[in-house]
């Protein structure tokens, strides 16, 4: 899975389609995402103790991390993410085609790092 936590993501289809958001939490193992404002459900809790108060709360729940895709950082467009391996780490490199972005008309790599 390409998507981290803290990644700003956009919603690629469902109820909320276009929304964008930022990454609570991922989890690699079954393909899903929990991201800010979207898919939001409401939940009845009622309260614990006398102190506590009951009531409905809205709460986000997860999404397939295919439905989404990530916002390049400098341009702000919905991208893809490559890898490359530079100074012996492997980073994640935009594949964005903005004129903004790109390191040279040539260059198979962009410079936008993630």
């Amino acid at each position: 899975m390409n998507i981290k936590k803290d990644d700003k993501v956009v919603v690629l289809s469902g109820k909320d389609k276009g929304k964008e958001g930022k990454v609570l939490s991922a989890d690699p193992k079954g393909g899903k995402l929990i991201v800010e404002g979207v898919n939001v459900a409401t939940k009845h809790q009622k309260p614990k103790n006398q102190q506590d108060q009951g009531g409905i709360i809205k709460t986000e729940t997860p999404i397939y991390a295919c439905k989404v895709m990530v916002v390049c950082p400098k341009c702000g467009k919905p991208t893809r993410i490559a890898h490359k391996i530079t100074d012996g780490k492997k980073v994640r490199v935009c594949k964005c085609a903005a004129p903004n972005c790109k390191g040279g008309s040539n260059e198979l790599w962009q410079i936008c790092l993630l």
